[in-house]
This record gives structure tokens, sequence and C-alpha cells, in this order.
């Protein structure tokens, strides 16, 4: 995936970070001990041999000159933080970190080593698997994420703080730091960013049901998935994970627009909760307004070539909110 946030090193430069990481004497020699991982939008990643045989995966924040969007900014720490986490209070499969390195003395930015894991990418081989077999893989996402979720933190927000102490306060903060965002770049929502606000402010008293603090992947799609033999063996990619209401997880926003994402029957299967109460229907809706603002914002960051995903997201975004409209529970 091409994105002006890659932050591609050179080979010396690679070396050096080996060397650093693994020792001297772990830096191979030849052309064929690293290639680039291509899948994924936001960071690069390289898989690495070192010199005793076993391969490796470097994971690159993005350059420090390349303007990111105000919720990325330490992306990568808040990676690490919640991979930590998820080791401590879990059983949920993620990699392990071999080494980090944020001293910005060897590139322009953080950077982390972790063990290459021998598995396919869900969302790459899901269109080749029998549906049973896509339904239990989804079964297992579900459990999985309802257990990360039963992580406990002290406030709203980011995982290493500063947090509020209210999911009202956190989340509208939230919506409005990437309503600023776009504003700055002058991105073209297809409905006002004052009415946004309005909206917003309407029905920001369904957000005082959440009063405990638990740990949001919210980036948990198939691509960030890896399986092996019909089992989830390791969950990837954690810099978007914050402290707030597992509602908000990505998996669940079927439950808005199920002609747009994935049949979530599996998934919530696994994940067991109850049907939405008119309430919960009103801040789920909420969700996927802030994150369809997301994606049609952060086109303009990441200066995408190909415009199909912002015209994407507008839609949705203007459907979402369409959706206000309605009675409260969706007939």
């Amino acid at each position: 995936m091409e994105s002006i946030t890659k932050n591609r090193q050179t080979v010396p430069a690679l070396r050096a970070m080996v060397a650093r990481a693994y020792g001297d004497d772990q830096v191979s020699d030849g052309e064929s001990w690293v290639r680039e991982l291509g899948h994924g939008w936001f960071n690069v990643a390289y898989r690495i041999r070192l010199r005793d045989g076993r391969d490796v995966v470097l994971k690159i924040a993005p350059p420090a000159d390349v303007e990111v969007m105000s919720f990325e900014r330490g992306a990568m720490a808040n990676e690490l933080t919640a991979i930590a986490l998820i080791h401590e209070h879990t059983n949920v499969p993620v990699p392990t970190v071999d080494f980090a390195d944020r001293t910005r003395q060897l590139c322009d930015a953080d950077y982390f080593f972790m063990p290459y894991i021998d598995a396919d990418n869900l969302g790459i081989v899901r269109e080749d698997l029998p549906a049973s077999e896509l339904a239990e893989y989804h079964e297992a996402l579900g459990a999985a994420n309802r257990e990360l979720n039963t992580i406990r933190g002290k406030a709203f927000g980011p995982l290493a703080g500063p947090g509020q102490a209210s999911w009202r306060t956190a989340f509208t903060g939230m919506v409005e730091s990437v309503l600023r965002d776009g504003e700055r770049r002058s991105v073209e929502l297809g409905r006002g960013y004052d009415e946004v606000r309005a909206l917003l402010d309407e029905h920001a008293g369904s957000l005082d049901e959440v009063v405990e603090p638990r740990l949001v992947e919210w980036d948990l799609y198939d691509d960030n998935v890896l399986v092996k033999n019909g089992s989830i063996v390791a969950i990837i990619d954690h810099e978007r994970a914050f402290y707030g209401d597992p509602l908000m997880e990505g998996c669940l926003n079927a439950l808005v627009l199920p002609a747009v994402f994935s049949d979530p029957t599996a998934f919530l299967r696994g994940y067991g909760r109850d049907p939405l109460t008119e309430t919960e229907l009103t801040r789920r809706r909420l969700y996927t307004v802030h994150l369809m603002l997301v994606l049609v914002i952060k086109s303009a960051f990441r200066e995408y070539t190909d415009t199909r995903r912002y015209a994407w997201a507008r839609r949705q975004l203007a459907h979402t909110m369409a959706l206000f409209e309605l009675p409260t529970r969706l007939k």
C-alpha cells in the first residue's frame, strides 16, 4: 500500500538498526536478507533474515517531517504500551517485542523489532476460505476482542495518558481533534463541520452511560489478524488502541452499516453481547460518524493517488449522519 507515511530506509541504515538490536554478528550479507512487507497503510515494515537464520520484522514509524493526524502522533509508543498491557493482562496472542528504539539516532523515527510469525493474513486469504472456516475465525476473533476489552484503565483516552474523567469529554475531544485536522487541510466532508458538531452536541448525553474505561483496539479487522491451521496465532497493529467504550470496536460497525461491513454474526457469537439498547445504538452511530470522519480526512494527510477511498468514506459519512433523522431504533 502506498502512503507518504511509509518511512523507507537505506540498506546501510537497516544494517545499523539490526546491529543495534541483535548485535553486529547478526547482520546478514548479500541482497536477499531484507524485503519490504507491502501490506498496511501507515508504517513501513521489513522482513529481515538474521545471520543465524531467524526471521524478524522491523516496523518503523512515519518520518518526523510528515504531518499525520493529531490522534496518530506517538502511535508507535502507544502500540508498545498496548502490547505490554495485552501480554500482562490477557491470553490474546500478540507479537513479542525483541527491541525498541526511540532515540532517533539511526533514523528519524521510532522503530521496533519483533519475531516474524509464519502465518496467513486473514484479510488476504479470507476470500479463499470456506465460509465455515471464516466464521470460525471470526467467532474466535470476537472472543479475543472481548478479552482485550477486559483491560481496565484509570481514565478515558490515550493508554499512557493524560486521560479524561468522563467518556463524554474524551470522545467529544477525539471528534473535535479530527474536525480541526480536516479544517486545517480544508477537506470537503460533504456535510458542514458545524453540522457535525451540532449532531454530536445533540446526542452527547448517550455517552454518559459509559463510566468504566476499557481498552478498545478500534482497528481490529481481518487485516490485523494472523491465522494458521484453524487458529488465530497473532493480532497485530495496536497503535490506535485507547481507553474508552468497547462499543466503539471496529468489528461492531456492521451494527450500524450492515450493508457496508462484513456480516458480524460469527464475531458477535464469539464476543457475546446483547442486542443494542436505544442509547447504545445512538452511541454506536456516533462512533461510526467519527470513523468516517477519520477516513475522509485521512485521505488528505496520506495524499493517496486513488480517490476511491475518499469518495467511499464521504458516502458512508452522509449515510450515517442521515440515520439520526430516523427513529432511534432501526426498523
